[in-house]
């Protein structure tokens, strides 16, 4: 093979010198001048600052993280977490060239301003600004995208198996995944894959709970520094040479030998079992450990992967956060004195909020109910579940595939698991929901939340697939909530229902304010609804949560055209309510189905049925309106539904083009 030699990077020209003395009140108030970090638009402007530069580096990296974020809401404590490390890879690696990965992308942040992104860090989730996650788009310093977890060690091995097979022998593969990232399914499955594999994979586990092993004091950095140097590694590669020639007594001798003695170090033997060489756990905020340790790693000769186990602090060096309960996970806006964030207020509940209530509720009536949620609990309202019901909820981590799989066997022995996983992360375990719980018929019930278009988290989070990908199963039942009282009926539904698997799809956000019916009343199976009545010009079929929008529009309609259409809402895509669409199918000279899902979902279930029942022959003229067939940036919601063409005003426009 052609050898790919390792290409110069241009120096880039520093910022105009910066001022010392600038911004002396901000400094006062907390918030740090940018010495060094004006210095520095690329980790090119970086690999000559000394340590103790580097240290002051990150001090500036921390504050400019909280001043953008409190700008732009967003990821803060994640971030804040791994200031030191994130600083420490660019100076020791040759990034680009190297590959650094970030795990899920909520830390990225500081490593955005570091990779030439600085000056449009105040942009993160805005319309046409920055992602708040790693994208392959936006910078070469961004070798993966990611936003869903336990990616990263997969990736960063065909990454680096990439290079093998290149003659690229200099170039690091760098993945930095979580404590939480790593109790993914994936992450062992890419460990035991990457153990048998000969690759410059450094795998850093960033521990910021301190749930695998507590910092044991010097001896612990001392002995971490000593297994980190690359004579030591060549040391032991020598020794294992020397072990392979010995007597098979011999050789189990002293392979437990070695075992027990980092055993009693503190080290991971797990990860070593794994054919990992392990090195920690290491400070991950104490930058000349971070430096030698991974200067010592970066050129070392070595046959096996490398795990190296960082123990960090989330939220760290920012005292709002580091007292907050979640350490300021993910904030709106906010105040960089006091943390006081400003969310916008609203007069109705949240229909995450309203699921939680619902489903307490149903499980104060009926003891078999349980929850389950994948490493979501506050996201999902499971939280509050478990708070009522503490035996009875379940936070399986993240593994949605795990989740699925364990309903269904709580689902054979007579309880009536509700799983409350986001719509894009359902995605995950489709596998399962395919041959665990469909093929079964098990009654798994799935609340799917996030359902549809989220604003500021933009592509990777949107739920825009969930109707398409479960109304292709048999045995599968499918309900959307087109508002909040109807997503406690679904509850009820759900909770009543035994013949087979069943899903209920809400958006994210607060509801309408429709008013709260003394009773909660289940919702016959397969039952639509007309909400309006008008002449047999046009019928909106609506599933789900753009109801509101299409009774808008309705309202221009007849204000601005004299045309009064007919509003229905279908309840279910599975089964369909087949009288309700032979009427509005009669009834009227045009048929409209309006989701917010991917193109095949509900318009394209409800134009089966047309076509199979013949009521196409007349000359009926059906649109179906859907989410368009793009990923979507992130952006303000309003924005974003202007973009996919769902909002009142290009319902209108729909509905008189084929008027």
């Amino acid at each position: 093979m052609t050898v790919n030699k390792k290409p110069k990077l241009q120096p880039h020209k520093t910022q105009q010198a910066p001022d010392k003395d600038r911004d002396t009140a901000k400094a006062a108030s907390g918030v740090y001048g940018y010495e060094w970090l004006d210095r520095v638009t690329t980790p090119d402007d970086m690999r000559d600052f000394s340590d103790s530069e580097l240290r002051r580096l990150a001090d500036d990296l921390r504050a400019a993280t909280i001043e953008a974020v409190s700008v732009t809401g967003g990821h803060l404590g994640a971030g804040l977490g791994v200031v030191e490390l994130t600083v420490a890879l660019h100076a020791v690696f040759d990034t680009p060239y190297d590959r650094v990965i970030w795990d899920v992308g909520h830390q990225c942040y500081p490593h955005k301003i570091l990779t030439g992104r600085k000056d449009r860090i105040k942009t993160l989730r805005q319309g046409g600004g920055l992602s708040g996650f790693t994208k392959r788009s936006e910078s070469v310093y961004d070798p993966f995208g990611a936003a869903h977890s336990s990616t990263s060690i997969s990736a960063g091995l065909g990454m680096a198996m990439a290079a093998e097979l290149k003659d690229e022998n200099d170039r690091n593969v760098v993945t930095v995944i979580g404590d939480g990232s790593i109790s993914a399914g994936m992450a062992y499955e890419a460990m035991n894959n990457a153990g048998d594999l000969k690759s410059r994979l450094i795998v850093i586990l960033n521990d910021n709970d301190m749930s695998i092993a507590p910092p044991v004091g010097a001896m612990s950095r001392y002995l971490t520094r000593l297994v980190s140097s690359r004579r030591y590694i060549h040391a032991r590669d020598v020794a294992k040479s020397v072990s392979r020639i010995l007597p098979p007594p011999l050789q189990k001798a002293a392979k437990r030998a070695e075992e027990t003695a980092r055993a009693a170090f503190g080290q991971g033997t797990l990860f070593e079992e794994m054919g990992f060489y392990y090195i920690g756990p290491v400070d991950g905020h104490n930058m000349d450990q971070l430096l030698s340790v991974l200067r010592n790693v970066k050129d070392a000769e070595r046959d096996s992967p490398i795990l190296i186990h960082v123990l960090t602090k989330k939220g760290k060096g920012y005292a709002p956060a580091e007292n907050a309960a979640d350490k300021m996970h993910g904030v709106a806006s906010f105040d960089v004195l006091s943390g006081q964030q400003q969310k916008t207020q609203s007069n109705t509940l949240s229909f995450t909020r309203i699921f939680a209530d619902q489903l307490i509720d149903e499980a104060r009536n009926d003891d078999r109910i349980v929850g389950i949620t994948a490493a979501m609990p506050s996201g999902t309202g499971m939280d509050l579940f478990g708070q009522a019901f503490p035996e009875r909820m379940f936070d399986v981590g993240i593994a949605e595939q795990h989740a699925v799989t364990f309903a269904a066997g709580l689902a054979t022995e007579g309880l009536k698991p509700f799983a409350a996983i986001y719509s894009t992360f359902l995605q995950r375990g489709y596998d399962q929901v395919v041959h665990d719980v469909a093929l079964q018929n098990l009654p798994v019930r799935f609340a799917i939340d996030r359902a549809g278009l989220v604003g500021a988290d933009g592509q990777t989070h949107a739920g825009s697939f969930d109707i398409a990908y479960l109304g292709c199963l048999p045995n599968m039942m499918l309900m959307a909530a087109a508002d909040e009282v109807e997503l406690a009926r679904m509850i009820r539904t759900a909770a009543l229902y035994d013949d087979g698997p069943c899903a209920f799809r809400y958006p994210r956000g607060n509801g309408y304010g429709v008013a709260w019916p003394d009773i909660i009343a289940p919702i016959e199976i397969g039952k639509g609804r007309i909400i309006r009545s008008g002449d047999n010009s046009v019928a909106v079929l609506s599933y789900g949560g753009r109801l509101q929008e299409v009774l808008a529009a309705a309202d221009l309609l007849e204000r601005d055209h004299n045309i009064r259409i007919t509003v229905a809402d279908a309840r279910f895509a599975k089964p369909l309510d087949g009288a309700l669409i032979a009427e509005l199918a009669g009834n009227h000279r045009a048929l409209i189905t309006i989701e917010e899902g991917s193109i095949g979902g509900f318009g394209a279930f409800v134009l089966h049925h047309l076509a199979d029942h013949g009521l196409l022959d007349k000359g009926l003229a059906v649109r179906t309106m859907h989410l368009p067939d793009i990923f979507q940036d992130q952006d303000k919601p309003e924005k974003q539904y202007d973009e996919a063409g769902l909002n009142a005003a290009q319902i209108v426009t729909k509905i008189l083009s084929v008027v």
